[in-house]
């Protein structure tokens, strides 16, 4: 029996999308996505938790994304949960999990916070699988 990892987010971009290419020429992009959870606390007051995600796109998606995203900007992502280990310069091991995306669409845009429902129609996908084994 296989499992499902699928990963679906509404946030908004905390900065700009940063873009790199491996050795062989192949795009990545990061940026971090902050999620809201709204609730009440024990004295009946409105509280919020936010929570930050390290959002990962390749290839033609991050290109695409890297020209359509900016700060503040509210998404929608799809991708998976992805985890990955190194060690440090001390040797020491360090992990981070990231959502590596598959899609997204933009909801709104920071410079346009009245528009109608706030979708801008621009959308991303990723052209190609295997990105789990591509160089960091």
């Amino acid at each position: 029996m296989s499992g499902v990892n699928k990963v679906l987010l509404i946030g908004n971009l905390g900065k700009d999308p940063e873009i790199r290419y491996s050795e062989g020429g192949i795009p990545r992009l990061n940026f971090s996505l902050a999620t809201s959870e709204f609730y009440k606390d024990k004295s009946g007051n409105r509280s919020e938790h936010v929570e930050w995600h390290n959002i990962v796109m390749w290839r033609t998606l991050a290109e695409n994304a890297e020209k359509l995203l900016k700060k503040g900007m509210q998404v929608y992502i799809e991708g998976r949960l992805q985890t990955r280990q190194w060690n440090d310069k001390e040797g020491i091991k360090r992990n981070v999990t990231e959502i590596v995306a598959d899609n997204f669409i933009i909801l709104q845009r920071r410079d346009h916070p009245g528009q109608g429902s706030g979708h801008s129609g621009e959308t991303g996908s990723n052209d190609s699988t295997g990105s789990e084994n591509l160089p960091y």
